[in-house]
């Protein structure tokens, strides 16, 4: 198993955060295009528990994989609010990612918490070496960069 864990700062109320990060069809906004994402499922604009959402990636050239997620947790803790999406179909044997959005005094710590695993043991590790762990890196940095210009100060 992997894990992988960031967190950014974001300029905005819990609300605002919360209204952007729940609705499933703003993923392709945080999505470099080198990654090959669509959306092919996702008959609701708001996400809600037991939510199925469809999307095709390219894991390389002229190959696509369908990946299908879960909405197996969504909480409202006041100042914080966090959702988990599962994977049930698609490229990994494990997908886990929480969401967690924190209300601090500089407006709201995000944190996204993703366990994962690779099928096919040690090739997956080589996989995983090799592509996948600098694949999720650049994924996540691009996610971070690009939530940045979404939720910038306002002048």
């Amino acid at each position: 198993m992997y894990h992988l864990q960031r967190q950014q700062q974001l300029n905005c109320s819990l609300e605002e955060a919360w209204d952007f990060f729940s609705n499933p069809r703003n993923l392709d906004q945080l999505t470099p295009e080198s990654v090959g994402f669509k959306i092919t499922h996702c008959k609701s604009e708001s996400m809600h528990l037991g939510q199925m959402i469809g999307y095709k990636v390219k894991i390389a050239p002229f190959i696509w994989v369908k990946w299908l997620t879960e909405i197996t947790l969504i909480k409202d803790n006041g100042t914080e609010k966090q959702f988990i999406d599962d994977q049930r179909i698609g490229p990994y044997s494990v997908w886990h990612h929480t969401h967690t959005f924190e209300e601090n005094e500089d407006g709201v710590l995000m944190t996204d918490d993703v366990i994962y695993d690779l099928p096919l043991g040690p090739i997956g590790q080589i996989v995983h070496a090799l592509y996948v762990k600098s694949q999720l890196k650049h994924i996540f940095d691009e996610r971070q960069r690009l939530t940045t210009e979404i939720f910038k100060p306002k002048a």
